[in-house]
């Protein structure tokens, strides 16, 4: 998913560069109206979690590999537009320190992971939220939908972007990304799930507009950052 250098057309580069810059910039805004003591901490164990997680691979299939994402992770628990941020800051230091993603193709990498993924996931999360009934099996399929859809938004977003680089065609990359990242969604998922099912099960305060069976939420006051 990481997109390297020379793999982008330069006006491909430069366009997803400003959106990706433009998102984290509302990001950053919005982040810092709900960010505090209390709420900072929350923020830093999340980029910790993901920028691990996104370092370790696992087979697919065919010899190819696997990352977990964790944008439906970290929108679930922070708000989608601190989830972009905190995933930008991610991949800027795993391209930059660990060279994972190209420095010119950072902007891309940014788009499709932490703006498109974690954007999406926080839609989809929101969207279960107003549709559904705030229960634990209703939130965790909820999360495995976004931590699913994520992947693959990402994954699309990365196909178009080499096909109109000229680098790989369209109708060649499209079906190859999905079809792998299908699977590689699938343990997001699962991944995703895991982790959720465990915040519930001993701080339900900490998932972002987690209201729940009435009392649960309130046993653990702690404020949640808005997104």
């Amino acid at each position: 998913m990481h997109i390297p250098d020379g793999f982008l057309d330069p006006g491909v580069a430069a366009a997803t560069g400003a959106l990706a810059a433009s998102a984290v910039g509302i990001g950053l805004r919005r982040t810092g109206t709900a960010l505090d003591e209390r709420t900072a901490p929350l923020v830093g164990v999340t980029g910790a979690f993901v920028f691990a997680a996104q370092m370790l691979n696992f087979p697919v299939a065919g010899g190819t590999s696997g990352h977990v994402l964790g944008a439906a992770l970290a929108a679930a628990l922070l708000g989608p537009w601190t989830a972009c941020v905190v995933l930008a800051v991610v991949l800027t230091l795993q391209a930059f320190v660990f060279a994972d993603g190209g420095v010119a193709a950072l902007g891309a990498n940014v788009l499709n992971m932490g703006v498109v993924g974690g954007l999406g996931a926080g839609l989809i999360l929101a969207a279960g939220r107003r549709a559904l009934p705030q229960t634990r099996g209703a939130l965790l399929g909820t999360g495995a939908v976004a931590a699913w859809s994520a992947v693959m938004l990402s994954a699309l977003a990365c196909s178009i972007e080499l096909g109109v680089s000229g680098t790989v065609p369209l109708a060649t990359v499209l079906p190859a990304m999905l079809g792998v990242h299908a699977l590689i969604g699938a343990g997001e998922a699962v991944i995703t799930v895991a982790a959720l099912g465990a915040v519930l099960a001993s701080r339900p305060d900490l998932i972002h507009g987690w209201r729940g069976t009435p009392g649960v939420a309130s046993a653990h006051p702690r404020p949640v950052l808005g997104g």
